[in-house]
C-alpha cells in the first residue's frame, strides 16, 4: 500500500487531491500523503 502512495508521488499522478489516498488510509490524498510536498 505504501508503494502505491510512493508511485503516486513520483511518476503517475492519477490521484487528485480530493481523491482517496492510494496508501489505503481512507483519507483524502490532500489530508494524507498529499501533505508531504
Amino acid at each position: 500500500a505504501a508503494a502505491a502512495a510512493l508511485a503516486a508521488q513520483t511518476g503517475e499522478r492519477k490521484v487528485g487531491r480530493n481523491d482517496p489516498c492510494p496508501c489505503g488510509s481512507g483519507k483524502k490524498y490532500k489530508q494524507c500523503h498529499g501533505r508531504l510536498q
